[in-house]
């Protein structure tokens, strides 16, 4: 087919490429090519989108070029070469040949690269990623991959029993529960420059599912108080090389403190995200036994607790039920008496706003007769001082509000006009 780059040109701004592209027999690809090598706009899919929804969107102009033919060749599918019957028994022999657990659980790929970017943490700090829906998995820079790899293995050994792993959905309704990162639990916390820093969570937890039962998977880096020297505008620790190769003269001005600091040893939380829900088992290494060796016992010990997690769910369900319902009672308890209570407003109002209309027209009536008065005096004035005063009276009258009842009565606003009741 043969076209002018002013007819192709034409054509991919009156419809998008990929409906185009069918009719010159190519690939949207091809023709997206084609466009690029003859210097022929097209409308991206900002464009379309724009104009599906009745909004203004402007087209790309055609640059100054020669009008030259272009010729597109349809393309034509190659045939499929078909397999002989001993290559289709090698490659059902080596689909069979794989291993059913892969060499990384899904949920792990990429993680690496968003955990490592971090907003800024001082040497030996927990990372602080910028993503927030990850796998719940806290560590130190230096412990980041051995925390991956633990992971992983969880992660499999999970998968090989049949329960996906994975980050729990927004409407899912789960809640990670607080991890405390202390290897030995302590009255006081010390982590952080301040002592009250804040450790990276993601937003959603990471879970699996025992049937219906939902298990939530907490992976952290526990902590140890060490002792901090300060020396060079920082906080080093006392067992570090650069203090203990520090001259005797350069730690003169210098001060230690206690702070709490990743110490390279991993804890497993195993909990209920339910809402509520307080169950919870952990499982943490120890210099004798890594947690590797652990996630058979992880894995069965969450697989039993289905029952009993269960059975808490259930609990808490009747429980929130219980509440839901009381928090209605109480609603409506409150309803009505807010009712009552702005309806005994709208009364007192109303009262005190017809006393304060009474009040100011029993002034009026007064000025009244005193303006009567003025003009009965006026007529027996003489003629020069009845001219002098008449136009200031008419003035003087003009300037007071009305006496007539009616109109006073007209602002008044009832008690029902104030507030209608929704229950008398």
């Amino acid at each position: 087919m043969q076209l002018t780059r002013l007819e192709l040109y034409k054509r991919v701004c009156d419809r998008p490429l990929s409906k185009v592209a069918p009719e010159l027999g190519i690939s949207g690809t091809a023709l997206a090519s084609i466009c690029k090598r003859y210097q022929i706009p097209y409308p991206g899919s900002g464009y379309w989108t724009r104009r599906s929804l009745g909004l203004a969107a402007e087209l790309p102009s055609l640059p100054e070029a020669s009008n030259e033919t272009i010729e597109i060749t349809a393309s034509i599918p190659k045939p499929r070469q078909k397999r002989t019957p001993e290559e289709i028994a090698a490659r059902k022999t080596k689909r069979l040949a794989r291993p059913d657990r892969p060499v990384h659980h899904p949920l792990l790929f990429g993680v690496e690269e968003h955990l490592r970017k971090t907003r800024d943490v001082k040497e030996g700090e927990f990372l602080r990623p910028y993503k927030r829906i990850l796998p719940d998995l806290i560590s130190s820079e230096t412990a980041l991959l051995r925390a991956l790899s633990i992971a992983n293995d969880l992660y499999l050994a999970l998968h090989k029993q049949g329960y996906r792993v994975h980050i729990a959905q927004a409407a899912d309704d789960l809640h990670r529960i607080h991890v405390k990162e202390q290897e030995v639990e302590r009255k006081d916390r010390k982590y952080g420059r301040y002592h009250s820093g804040s450790i990276w969570a993601p937003d959603r937890p990471t879970v699996f599912y025992v049937d219906t039962v939902p298990i939530g998977l907490a992976l952290t880096e526990m902590t140890e108080r060490v002792t901090m020297r300060y020396l060079n505008g920082d906080y080093h620790r006392e067992d570090s090389r650069l203090i203990r190769s520090a001259k005797p003269w350069q730690l003169t001005h210098s001060w230690t403190t206690e702070q709490d600091m990743p110490c390279g040893r991993f804890r497993v939380i195993a909990y209920s995200p339910k809402k509520g829900v307080d169950w919870s088992v952990s499982w943490q290494e120890t210099e004798q036994e890594a947690l590797g060796t652990l996630i058979p016992k992880i894995v069965e010990t969450s697989k039993a607790a289905r029952d009993n997690v269960q059975r808490l769910m259930d609990a808490e369900d009747v429980a929130e039920a219980k509440r839901k319902k009381e928090r209605e009672e109480w609603w409506a308890r409150y309803e009505r008496q807010e009712d009552a209570r702005k309806t005994a407003q709208a009364l007192a109002d109303s009262r005190q706003q017809l006393a304060e209309i009474i009040e100011r027209w029993g002034r009026a009536m007064t000025v009244e007769r005193f303006f009567a008065d003025a003009e009965e005096r006026l007529k027996s004035a003489n003629e020069e001082r009845r001219q002098r005063l008449e136009e200031r009276l008419t003035l003087a009258r003009a300037m007071m509000e009305s006496i007539d009842p009616l109109d006073f009565i007209e602002s008044w606003v009832a008690p029902e006009e104030r507030h209608r009741s929704k229950f008398i």
